[in-house]
């Protein structure tokens, strides 16, 4: 196979805010992996919270270049196997293996979705973030993009006065993700309040590591919880069950498909939701997730959505957050720059 790394910055269209960081722009790596006359394309995008660049990820994948070109490929799974000996990053493994799954779709003529054995007909519609701002800022940007389902960033003292401000400029369900902002106190005491005001759902309110906030919250949040922060890896998944009512899987923070259909499946043996969220990132990474789509119960990836200008084409969302899959096969990713 050929291997080839490019950085990229993606400007936002807006300043983009959470509890813990804004940010104008976000650095992005695009893997492509060529064999058979076909180009395979992956991303993962950098993160300071895990201490990840796209540097970084470039020098992991350099180190094991040698194996990757002269690797035999047959299918994303075993390409996985091959490479996640090799002590990479989750970030860079999930580069990989998205490029090489796109790879395999476009070398055997299907979509990932129809390898996987399940079909477009019904999927969950993807939310739309507003992210942590001034309730002036976060109305104008709801108005700017009128949307069924609204993932709202809270905080702050006062998010229910946020989200009651803002219930007055829409009738759009809200999810709330607080990235581990609140204490269980808080989250149970919110919980009822929020509700009333045609929330769906809690997304991490406390931090990732306290389970025992977590086992309080589960049983008197009048709201479902889903772990994000808190559900990272597959050994995860399992910690999870009891303090959570389902689980958002991220394919940077995991390694990619490969990792996250294992944690899809151990998360319906579990009883538990699923949903699979993005990173602010390109087409190449939201076309991966798409594939997914009919295997999950909520799904945020619109990240793509949030940049000024995209450096690739493959899935897109129209106005009502259905989704059109692309003629092309993988994840049906061409990049554009």
């Amino acid at each position: 196979m050929d291997l080839n790394l490019k950085k990229y910055t993606l400007s936002l269209q807006h300043t983009f805010s959470i509890s813990r960081e804004s940010y104008d722009s976000q650095d992005t790596l695009i893997v492509s992996l060529s064999s058979d006359n076909y180009t395979g394309y992956g991303e993962a995008t950098s993160n300071p919270y895990y201490n990840i660049s796209c540097e970084s990820m470039i020098s992991e994948i350099e180190g094991v270049r040698r194996e990757i070109e002269t690797y035999n490929f047959n299918t994303p799974e075993d390409f996985y196997s091959v490479i996640a000996s090799k002590g990479l990053s989750n970030f860079a493994l999930c580069a990989l293996d998205l490029a090489a799954h796109d790879l395999y779709g476009k070398i055997v003529g299907k979509p990932l979705y129809k390898i996987w054995g399940t079909s477009i007909e019904n999927y969950p519609i993807t939310n739309y973030t507003i992210g942590l701002d001034t309730i002036d800022n976060m109305v104008a940007k709801m108005k700017e993009k009128p949307w069924p389902i609204y993932k709202i960033k809270l905080g702050t003292d006062n998010d229910v006065a946020i989200i009651k401000e803002l219930r007055k400029h829409t009738t759009a369900i809200f999810r709330i993700d607080a990235n581990c902002a609140w204490t269980a106190t808080e989250t149970i005491n919110n919980a009822p309040l929020l509700k009333e005001l045609g929330v769906e759902f809690l997304e991490q309110p406390l931090k990732a590591d306290d389970w025992e906030g977590m086992e309080k919250v589960i049983h008197q949040s009048v709201l479902p919880v889903i772990a994000d922060e808190s559900c990272i890896e597959e050994s995860d998944v399992e910690k999870c069950w009891l303090h959570f009512n389902g689980i958002n899987i991220k394919l940077t923070k995991c390694g990619g498909l490969t990792p996250a259909l294992r944690m899809i499946d151990k998360a319906r043996e579990l009883d538990l939701k699923v949903m699979v969220g993005c990173m602010t990132e390109s087409t190449v990474g939201i076309s991966a997730i798409a594939q997914l789509l009919p295997k999950l119960d909520y799904v945020d990836m619109d990240g793509a959505m949030l940049l000024s200008e995209d450096i690739a084409k493959g899935v897109t969302i129209k106005e009502n957050g259905h989704v059109v899959f692309p003629a092309i096969n993988g994840s049906g990713i061409e990049l554009l720059i």
